[in-house]
């Protein structure tokens, strides 16, 4: 038995595979069996395993400055060089950014910053948060609270009314959309839900709209066309801020610098990245806020006499050091135009799979994306439960894979930005045989409905 509580786990199924190494976009367990990791780990290594120049700059920085805070107005060279690169790279104006761990915490402080910054322009009743069903913004109590997931709810007992936080529908049409009801229609139906909503709970108690431009953990989730832009305009006529949750979607993964401009989402006021912006060699976050947001919070903590937030680990060197080369390679090697072209093919050779009896939906943009298989393909019904997920999963496993079930039934896929062609078709064809496994198992079980 393990003396670990192992995170996002069954904990009567812990302990199932133990990787030892990684190698470009393969992993190898502790008997030697390679995988190609087809969600980058957690949708995070997008640069694959052992890079070199990422694992020779942790060395460096290691030996030339280990560790040093933040706190107190202290700092180091290479923290200030991110922070500008970060800002000169996001579409948030004047932008200012603060440092994190993960982007659970990221989003805590953005929690925190919303506040600290109606607080100190003479709002304090605006400091709701309008979340979407079917979200993912991390796991801490605020974070968790932001999630619209119920796994991630169910028995924590987590603070909704205190933290404020409102829900609004998931923009997935395939799931959510009435019957006859066509794109534009569902767009617009549930657009009016948020202005109703908006309405009801007063938008003078309203700071802020959290949305991931595609989601990760809730099935990738990519909304229709002419949704954001009503988004946004509701949320403007409202005096409400735009929150977009790039930890997934920024660096890349869509086939763009980030998802808000894959999704046109222009000019967010707040930003979380984390994930691909060390491509996870170290754990490293940045939440991201609008220059006059933090200007004005500049007097409210002088008359305090500091800004009672931060980590020990905020802008920790090292870290921030493998992050600036992260980005100097995405840049240097044209990454993102370099996935764009290889999400192109791999959103191609996805859509294959559309005519497979046990497929209901494919979706993705770039880099990422998501196969739903359904227990009816004529009317689109779900499996009940995660076992046909679990066992899609743990068949893609079997054939040398790696990949992770979400939203129940559907398959994600993420993997490294540096795949070639030739590992999608591996990837393509190892998902193929563990689809025929699937269905063989939903037939044998007599779980399709159709």
């Amino acid at each position: 038995m393990s003396s670990i509580i192992y995170p996002t786990t069954n904990f009567k199924a812990t302990r199932t595979l133990t990787i030892e190494r990684g190698e470009g976009a393969y992993v190898y367990d502790s008997e030697g069996n390679q995988y190609l990791e087809a969600l980058a780990g957690l949708w995070c290594t997008s640069l694959g395993y052992n890079n070199r120049e990422l694992v020779d700059t942790a060395s460096e920085q290691m030996s030339k400055l280990s560790f040093s805070h933040m706190f107190g107005g202290k700092t180091h060279q290479v923290g200030m060089d991110l922070g500008v690169k970060l800002s000169e790279m996001v579409p948030v104006e004047n932008a200012k950014v603060f440092f994190g761990s993960s982007g659970s915490d990221a989003n805590d402080t953005h929690i925190k910053l919303l506040r600290y910054y109606f607080n100190a322009i003479g709002k304090p009743e605006k400091y709701k948060i309008i979340a979407r069903e079917r979200s993912y913004h991390g796991v801490t109590v605020a974070a968790a609270s932001l999630t619209g997931l119920p796994p991630n709810h169910t028995h924590f007992d987590l603070p909704f009314g205190a933290l404020g936080v409102l829900r609004t529908d998931a923009p997935h049409y395939f799931r959510g959309a009435l019957a006859g009801e066509s794109e534009s229609q569902f767009v617009d139906r549930i657009t009016n839900n948020l202005e109703q909503l908006i309405l009801k709970e007063g938008p003078d108690t309203i700071a802020a709209f959290i949305a991931e431009p595609i989601t990760g953990a809730s099935g990738v989730i990519v909304p229709p066309e002419g949704y954001y832009e009503k988004v946004q305009a509701i949320l403007n006529k409202y005096g409400i801020l735009f929150w977009a949750d790039e930890v997934i979607t920024g660096f890349g993964r869509t086939g763009n610098d980030f998802g808000c401009t894959t999704m046109g989402i222009e000019k967010p006021a707040m930003m979380t990245f984390a994930k691909q912006l060390s491509s996870a060699y170290m754990p490293i976050s940045a939440s991201v806020i609008r220059g006059d947001m933090y200007d004005a919070m500049v007097d409210q903590s002088s008359s305090v006499g500091v800004f009672g937030h931060g980590y020990t680990y905020s802008g920790h060197p090292v870290a921030c050091a493998v992050a600036l080369k992260t980005l100097e390679i995405y840049e240097r090697d044209n990454m993102f135009a370099r996935a764009a072209v290889l999400g192109e093919y791999m959103q191609k050779r996805l859509g294959e799979f559309l005519e497979h009896p046990l497929v209901g939906e494919i979706r993705g943009k770039g880099m990422i994306a998501a196969v739903e298989m359904v227990a009816n393909k004529q009317t689109g019904e779900a499996f009940n439960g995660g076992a046909v997920g679990a066992f899609a999963q743990q068949a893609c496993q079997n054939h040398g894979m790696i990949t992770r079930a979400v939203a129940g039934s559907s398959l994600a896929f993420c993997p490294p930005l540096i795949v070639t062609e030739a590992q999608i078709d591996e990837m393509i064809e190892k998902f193929s045989k563990a689809l025929d496994d699937t269905y063989k198992f939903v037939k044998q079980e007599g779980l399709l409905t159709s």
